[in-house]
């Protein structure tokens, strides 16, 4: 049985332009799925629908279903069900409240944690996701920690629901390579550690191949090429998807120069 199914699905934007079309996959429990295109593709909109998310005005057709719960008529779950980490965590996070503060709330929403619980609670989602100073970063406001280290507390928000799905939205693009391979290996690591399903969203195709196992190109809002990730990159039907591998080898072929 999936976790996650997307049937159908149609966005459209006010006036009824089509920015999805009928976009279909499904996520299992336990799996690694990736949502590939360039800017503009529908990837983030499809997420956006996913978790009863859209813009105003922005509707949506077809099916999604979410651990048994239609999404697109009576959506619920979020949290315990499915967490968000986005793009750019200055953004995602409050300015105005510390980043124990921000991880508090779902650990005393979800799991019913108090008084020492609760602090002892914020410490260890903190340590989980490898920020060791606990006590400075929990007292932190957002604008004073790193970028990697914002990602880092982003991440620990969405792991103390404890959901079924964690949907990553480009939770790398805002950072350096080389904290960006670190933000990448974390996901990886807790992934595997609580058995949770991702939803890895991105226009990178080298980032995918890092960390999903099946992926699904979109291009225009529609589906142009599902598969395996290793088999979408070896050996790429769709023109689309050939452009996207022609270009991630090109860039790396620059780097290494850039090395010698």
């Amino acid at each position: 049985m999936s976790l996650l199914t997307v049937d159908g699905l149609t966005v459209r934007a006010p006036g009824g332009r089509v920015l999805v079309d009928d976009v279909s996959f499904t996520v299992a429990p336990g799996d690694r799925v990736g949502l590939l295109g360039e800017s503009g593709s529908g990837k983030s909109l499809t997420a956006l629908a996913v978790i009863g998310l859209l813009p105003r005005g922005i509707t949506a057709t077809g099916e999604i279903r979410l651990d048994g719960a239609d999404m697109l008529r009576k959506p619920r779950g979020r949290g315990s069900v499915a967490a968000t980490v986005f793009q750019e965590p200055l953004t995602a996070l409050d300015p105005l409240m510390t980043a124990g503060k921000q991880i508090a709330l779902p650990l005393r929403r979800f799991r019913g944690l108090r008084g020492t619980a609760l602090r002892d609670g914020v410490h260890a989602a903190l340590d989980e996701v490898l920020l060791t100073d606990t006590e400075r970063i929990a007292r932190s406001y957002p604008h004073q920690l790193s970028g990697g280290q914002r990602q880092r507390v982003a991440i620990a928000m969405a792991l103390a629901c404890r959901p079924k799905l964690i949907i990553a939205d480009e939770p790398t693009t805002a950072l350096d390579v080389t904290v960006q391979a670190e933000i990448l290996d974390l996901l990886d690591r807790i992934v595997a550690t609580h058995g949770t399903s991702l939803l890895f969203i991105t226009h990178d195709l080298p980032v995918a191949a890092r960390i999903v196992r099946d992926s699904h190109v979109l291009r225009a809002g529609r589906i142009v090429e599902s598969g395996p990730i290793a088999a979408l990159v070896e050996n790429p039907a769709h023109d689309y998807t050939r452009t996207l591998v022609a270009s991630a080898r090109r860039f790396d072929e620059a780097l290494e120069r850039t090395r010698r």
